[in-house]
């Protein structure tokens, strides 16, 4: 690793954690209801908002009402955001005019972006008009990420109440959560961006004119628009001039800032952050990549407040913080060390062509290695899924340390609420593990942990697993799953577990290099997405629902204390004896052979 490397690597990490307790505090005090300097302006529009949807604020729900509300909340979501695509055609807002989405994409997307997942199985300029990408995706990212904080912040009531059988309220949590915490931080970044040149517009798309006219040949249409063939049966070709371009624009600012902010991950353009109208510049860049990790990280700080013991928040911290600087290491050298394979090859026999300074296939040379292979580690360690660079051009290391992160659960980080809430299921197992040891009833912060709440730990962390690995031994052994396959062996048998590991997390990167867009892919990876998200979610709400009901129990000499550096370290023990007794072996019939093949070419 280069010393500029490790310097770009050590600057990210140093802002992110100095911002964690500012915004972790400011979280803090909207989630337990307490003044802060928004409420001047923003109070209004919140008691607005509940008259006009007839909720009562002071009114709270029991679990399963809660649960009830969320889920009825992102159906009509995805409704939503099915319908529109299918009539764009006839909305207004499309100066391109594009047609309306097939069903199957159709439903791929709606459950896609109402699960926080946002895979995009297809391109965004090409696809989208600007009405549903302003008011079926963008508000869908606010909603989705919404919905994950306010599970988290009913997690926590259950942790700090006493003999209550009520969470919270769904819809108080979920519109705090949307105008005092993400609109506010989604302008500021909005606005930062804009003015680096990201595209912010509602005028139909650019023609400009080259700098240099393009000249080539292609087939000569006919009347019928048949390729016209000459008597030997080859086609006629015509030189064509190319003098101007024509240029996707569109409001991608606003949408770019809630999707890094919230988790969210889907791109305005096809190709996602690597667009230069979508992240231009490395300053850009910098912002959106520290978005990524921003409020999954702040959240931690807003956790210990709530719960009474800030050292909480830190320890749960520091377990995601030492494992994603653990990949960053891992991936930033091997896109560094590039392909020996190519060391190899040589025209004349005597001179060796290398990729020189590492692998930079794949990436944009305005960010370079560093930066393509932190954004790499940084989005599928927060549930984001944006990507800056196409990581089917990684190394086979390089791609196997994104891929893993989300195979451990989405909880290094993980996305916005729905990361801390999947780590502290593992830290109830992990008190839980400790507990049998020393013969005690397992507690955490103050709660038994019984056998109700290992039940539903249990369902959060083997749904992910089944899901992923049940759907990409579906898609390799049956032939529409084959079909989409161009890449033979184990580079297309790790995009197609890629796939299924992004979808089963709810991140929602590619991989690239596997047509997902079929109405098999469209289907297994949109149930995938579904399952994954709210089968998780209403087992997390039980468990809220469970805690909220007992009372503390005073700690004792037994108790194992959860903020110490001994259970930091059990922590990620749990974390990642789960993740590698799951999937190491697929990982072994995908990345590592490819990198034993890659090291033993010759």
């Amino acid at each position: 690793m280069t010393t500029n490397s490790f310097f770009q690597i050590t600057f990210y990490v140093a802002a992110l954690l100095a911002l964690v307790k500012p915004l972790g505090w400011y979280m803090a005090k909207v989630y337990e209801n307490e003044p802060v300097i928004l409420n001047r302006f923003l109070l209004p529009v919140e008691t607005l908002i509940y008259r006009l949807c007839g909720v009562n604020p002071k009114e709270e729900m029991r679990w399963t009402d809660y649960a009830l509300g969320l889920l009825v909340f992102n159906l009509l979501g995805a409704l939503a955001v099915f319908a529109l695509q299918r009539l764009q055609a006839t909305l207004p807002f499309n100066p391109q005019n594009l047609p309306g989405v097939s069903p199957d994409s159709s439903f791929n997307t709606a459950v896609s972006f109402a699960t926080n997942t946002n895979w995009q199985d297809y391109g965004g300029e090409t696809t989208m008009s600007y009405l549903t990408q302003m008011l079926g995706l963008t508000v869908q990212n606010f909603a989705s990420a919404a919905t994950g904080m306010a599970v988290l912040a009913a997690l926590i009531r259950g942790f700090i109440r006493r003999n209550m059988d009520t969470i919270g309220n769904f819809w108080v949590d979920l519109t705090r959560t949307v105008i005092y915490i993400l609109m506010p931080l989604s302008l500021i970044l909005a606005l930062l961006l804009a003015g680096q040149g990201v595209v912010q517009t509602l005028k139909p798309y650019q023609t400009v004119p080259m700098v240099e006219t393009v000249r080539y040949e292609q087939p000569k249409p006919g009347a019928d628009g048949v390729a016209l063939r000459d008597a030997a049966g080859e086609p006629v070709m015509e030189t064509v001039e190319a003098k101007e371009q024509i240029l996707a624009v569109g409001p991608a600012a606003s949408q770019v800032a809630i999707k890094q902010l919230g988790t969210n991950g889907g791109g305005f353009f096809n190709v996602n952050s690597a667009h230069p109208l979508e992240n231009p510049t490395p300053l850009s860049n910098f912002l959106e990549m520290l978005s990524i990790l921003l409020i999954p990280g702040a959240l931690c700080y807003t956790f210990g407040m709530m719960v009474g013991d800030t050292r909480q928040g830190w320890a749960i911290l520091a377990a995601m913080t030492l494992v994603l600087v653990a990949l960053i290491f891992v991936a930033v050298p091997a896109e560094q060390s590039g392909n020996p394979a190519l060391t190899s090859l040589g025209i004349d026999q005597t001179a060796s062509i290398s990729q020189s300074g590492g692998n930079m296939e794949g990436k944009e040379t305005r960010f370079g290695i560093a930066n393509s292979a932190l954004w790499a580690v940084a989005t599928t360690a927060a549930s984001n899924g944006s990507v800056n660079s196409m990581h089917d051009s990684f190394t086979p290391i390089g791609g196997m340390a994104p891929m893993w992160l989300m195979q451990l659960g989405e909880v290094i980080f993980g996305g916005v609420g729905s990361g801390l809430y999947g780590m502290i299921m593992f830290a109830i197992v992990a008190v839980f593990v400790s507990g049998l040891m020393i013969g005690r009833t397992p507690e955490y912060l103050g709660k038994k942990i019984e056998a109700y709440e290992m039940k539903m730990a249990a369902i959060v962390i083997l749904i992910p697993p089944l899901l992923v690995l049940g759907g990409t031994a579906l898609s390799v052994l049956t032939g529409a799953g084959k079909a989409s396959v161009f890449n033979p062996g184990a580079h297309g048998f790790s995009e197609v577990l890629y796939a299924l590991s992004s979808a089963g997390n709810n991140n929602g990167s590619a991989f690239a290099g596997l047509s997902a867009n079929t109405p098999f892919y469209n289907t297994l990876l949109g149930m995938a997405m579904l399952f994954s998200r709210f089968w998780l979610i209403v087992p997390v709400l039980a468990i809220a629902g469970s805690l909220a009901a007992k009372k503390t129990v005073p700690a004792g000499p037994g108790t194992l204390p959860t903020h110490t550096p001994l259970f930091v370290v059990l922590l990620i023990g749990t974390v990642l004896m789960v993740g590698a007794l799951t999937f190491v072996p697929a990982l072994a019939l995908g990345p590592v052979v490819e990198h034993l093949q890659m090291t033993g070419a010759k």
